[in-house]
């Protein structure tokens, strides 16, 4: 099973797929192009706890996480 966090003012929404669930695996990939083209980030946490962006939908993370875009002002 995996997990795409999406980060918002409100706090978050998580949701979970299994990767071997091909649906499961399309809607996934899915959110990941429908957040990323509006405007959030996406990272994965690497072995040693820290974040690292990512630029394409990666089906064997096992978290991803989604930051908004920050707006300064």
């Amino acid at each position: 099973m995996a997990i795409q966090i999406v980060m918002d003012r409100t706090g978050d929404s998580r949701h979970v797929f299994d990767y071997q669930n091909t649906e499961e695996l399309i809607k996934a990939e899915q959110r990941f192009h429908e957040l990323t083209n509006a405007g959030f980030t996406a990272a994965v946490r690497t072995a040693s706890g820290q974040a690292t962006q990512i630029r394409s939908f990666d089906p064997n993370a096992e978290e991803t996480l989604f930051f908004p875009r920050l707006v300064g002002g």
